[in-house]
């Protein structure tokens, strides 16, 4: 018979494409990964790993056994969402994701409400950007996420993922108080035509979406400073650096001498939560999602 934990082993295999991701997906050492599909190897009598390079690559057995493998967890899944649905109980693990100021202002109250009423429920939460977020949902590395896209650009989620809208969060443009716009009511992006701007790093969704958008309206940026963190990027404009876009969420303590003015044309991020459809019964995920509603519902009412 078939060992589930060997062909969650294969799975993985298949699904982050070297021995050393799928440990780190795992949670578990590359040694650990090599062991596992030793023994899945004899079990079926037969090669699944091959040498490619300094790396591995999966036989044509290999990829038979993982298509299978990607079904039999998926039905595990279903069972293990059934039975809980049947219980009734918030009970086991839940990973979650979310991106940085979703972490910073969704997570705190939704966690501390779930951890109180349901004591049985572990959590483990990371912070992950969108992108990535939605592929570690889809590989079921988390069981859900907390992503966005802005109202002009979506962000493109597959097939097979369930939905909850939590909120939509406005945006404002951020300058030094001797900016000369500084005291304006409300302000278009393309004002800030030639102002240097400090944006999230290249290749994340938000500096993709912020590049789009200026082009869109005729500005071609001048992006001189890159920060992950809005906080960061406050302080640099703090510091006299340009000007950024900073959504309210999580927004936290403003720096001394920075200024907030609406755009004209609202600009907003929808935030939402994604769990696979397979896994939709399960009362831990619907514990999950009404955390950060309420949650979310406290941030609005602000």
């Amino acid at each position: 018979m078939l060992n589930l934990e060997r062909l969650r082993t294969l799975d993985a295999l298949a699904r982050h494409g070297s021995v050393s991701a799928a440990a780190e997906g795992l949670h578990v050492t590359t040694s650990a990964v090599s062991q596992q599909m030793a023994k899945l190897e004899r079990e079926v009598g037969q090669q699944l790993l091959a040498k490619y390079g300094r790396g591995v690559r999966l036989t044509d057995a290999g990829r038979l056994l993982a298509d299978h493998a990607a079904r039999i967890l998926s039905q595990v899944e279903l069972a293990q969402a059934d039975i809980e649905a049947q219980r009734g109980q918030v009970v086991g693990e839940a990973r979650i994701g979310a991106f940085p100021t979703a972490a910073r202002g969704l997570f705190p109250q939704a966690l501390a409400a779930l951890r109180d009423t349901h004591p049985e429920l572990r959590v483990r939460s990371i912070e992950v950007e969108p992108e990535d977020a939605v592929r570690q949902v889809v590989r079921g590395d988390l069981d859900l996420a907390v992503v966005l896209d802005w109202s002009n650009k979506r962000l493109p989620v597959p097939g097979g993922l369930a939905r909850a809208r939590l909120l939509d969060d406005a945006a404002d443009v951020a300058m030094h108080a001797d900016h000369p716009l500084a005291a304006s009511a409300e302000v278009d992006l393309e004002d800030f035509a030639d102002d240097p701007w400090v944006s999230w790093p290249e290749g994340e969704f938000c500096y993709e979406w912020l590049v789009f958008t200026l082009r869109a309206k005729g500005v071609e940026p001048r992006i001189a400073h890159m920060a992950g963190e809005h906080h960061t990027q406050l302080a640099l404009i703090a510091a006299g650096m340009g000007v950024c876009v900073t959504p309210r969420l999580g927004r936290g303590p403003v720096p001394e001498g920075v200024r907030f003015v609406p755009v004209r044309q609202k600009m907003h991020r929808h935030i939402y939560a994604i769990w696979r459809s397979d896994a939709d019964r399960r009362p831990s995920i619907r514990a999950a999602v009404e955390a950060l509603h309420r949650a979310a519902a406290g941030v609005a009412a602000l």
